[in-house]
This record gives structure tokens, C-alpha cells and sequence, in this order.
């Protein structure tokens, strides 16, 4: 509790020199695509202060490089669940924490590249931290990774919690040494977040919300994760501690593909 009446000024700042958006230009040639329809808002538009670690939009993830779509490290969501966000993380800025999302809107065309790259048997480059105990060829059939994703539709977020002050991370350099996701927290990938007992985009058991293996700080933190979350109208996947849809979804039935980019929202919001 120390503190939080300056946590948000800190915040602010910090997220500003470390988490600022910068523009990852298109390949030569390339067109800017379809456009967000009005509904949709870049979360910095709305809440400035949580913090953004666009995994997609880098080389640190389960494909080990930028994923299509992904043209500017950007959390873009449906206006009323960047609002939603917005009140949880006033609540959380009292108690000293943030959040910290690792994904929001996902185009359709990334979701395309996750499928062919489980179907590929003979890229394993980033199995020893995101999947090591999985096959690869269960990836699909185990539900890990699917054709559609609810990201798509724009109203569910990655995301974890960080306790404040944030302490500084460093970027992920392709080719280092990759430690299981579910290794302990000193020993995995290093991440400002709290002790969630697996990194994000583990593809492993110990990531359902509940798995009986997790406990004390680990499950606590969890619990007040989807607590915090599940009060203002956001639903957790069981399966992924990380994922939450918020209800009711502004478009249920409908997978968008613009891209994730500053152009791709209407006008200046």
C-alpha cells in the first residue's frame, strides 16, 4: 500500500519512456488493409498507465519471430472492454499493482500463421520455453492452438499483474538460451509480472487457472487476478491463467483481420 497515491504519476511516466508505441513499418509494397471498425480503441487511448509487453509484435514468442498483423507493438480491444480494463486497473493502482497485457485484438491472418506453423513439424526453434513437454503434433488436437480465436472478435486480453513500482526488463535476444516456461521464476525468462508459477504461452497443464500442482503465493495470485477481473465482467479460459474474455462481447461472431496499427483505427481516438 505504500505509496499508490503517486503510483499513477510513476506509472505514466515510466510506461511513457519504456512501453511507448513505435511503428514497425509494412514490407515494401505492402497494403495497409482493412480498417478497425468505430468500435475499437487502442488501449493507451483509454488508460495510459497499464503497462504494454506486445509479445506478438517481437521475436519472443512461441514462433520466435513478428507475427503477421502485428505492425506496432499495440494493445487494440472493443471500446467497453479498454474501459472495463481501465476500472480494474484503477482498483489495482490502490493496492499497488498494474496490469500488464501481452496481447489484445489479434487479426485473423496471425491466428492462419500459428496453424501452419503447428503444422510444420520441423520448426521446434522455441519448443524448450514454450512447449517442452508437449509434442508438437498435439499442439492442434489438444486445443493449444485453434483456427479461430476469440481474440479475434476484440473483446478478449492476455494478461498478467505487476507489482509497483515496475521493475525494469530486459528485450528478448534471439538465439540466447531458452529455460521451460514452467521452470521457477528466477530461473525462466525474466518478467516484471508477479509469480504466476508459468510464464505466459506456456503450453503445458500447469497453466489451467486451477491445475491442483499450483499453490500458495502462485495460486493466490492467480485467484486475485481473476477475482479483480471477474468482478467488472471478464470471463477466464480455464485453461490459460493469462486469458480473459470480457462479457458481453461487442461483436460475438465475428473474426476481424485489420491490422494491429495506429492506421488501422478510425480517426484520431
Amino acid at each position: 500500500m505504500t505509496g499508490t497515491r503517486t503510483a499513477p504519476r510513476a506509472l505514466a511516466t515510466a510506461a511513457a519512456a519504456l512501453f511507448a508505441v513505435t511503428a514497425v513499418p509494412p514490407a515494401a509494397g505492402a497494403q495497409e488493409g482493412p480498417k478497425a471498425p468505430e468500435e475499437f480503441v487502442s488501449l493507451r487511448s483509454v488508460d495510459p498507465t497499464i503497462l504494454q509487453d506486445m509479445r506478438y509484435a517481437t521475436a519472443h514468442n512461441f514462433l520466435g519471430e513478428r507475427v503477421d498483423g502485428y505492425r506496432q507493438p499495440l494493445c487494440v480491444l472493443t471500446r467497453p472492454a479498454a474501459r472495463a480494463l481501465h476500472r480494474a486497473q484503477e482498483r489495482l493502482l490502490r493496492r499497488g499493482y498494474s496490469l500488464k497485457v501481452y496481447d489484445c485484438y489479434r487479426p485473423q491472418r496471425a491466428v492462419d500463421q500459428f496453424v501452419r506453423w503447428a503444422r510444420d513439424p520441423d520448426d521446434q526453434s522455441m519448443k524448450a520455453e514454450f512447449y517442452p513437454r508437449v509434442d508438437k503434433s498435439r499442439l492442434i488436437p489438444d486445443g493449444y492452438i485453434a483456427e479461430k480465436s476469440g481474440h479475434s472478435r476484440g473483446s478478449t486480453v492476455d494478461l498478467t499483474l505487476v507489482r509497483l513500482p515496475a521493475a525494469p526488463t530486459r528485450p528478448y535476444r534471439p538465439g540466447e538460451r531458452l529455460v521451460p516456461c514452467f521452470a521457477p521464476q528466477d530461473k525462466r525468462f525474466p518478467d516484471n509480472s508477479v509469480d504466476m508459477g508459468t510464464g505466459y504461452d506456456c503450453f503445458d497443464a500447469l497453466s489451467h487457472t486451477d491445475d491442483p500442482r499450483i499453490g500458495g503465493v502462485q495460486r493466490a495470485n492467480r485467484q486475485f487476478l481473476k477475482r479483480t477481473l471477474g468482478d467488472l465482467g471478464f470471463v477466464n479460459l480455464p485453461e490459460e491463467w493469462w486469458h480473459f474474455t470480457f462479457t458481453p462481447e461487442t461483436f460475438p461472431d465475428t473474426y476481424f483481420d485489420f491490422p494491429v496499427s495506429e492506421r488501422s483505427l478510425s480517426g484520431a481516438r
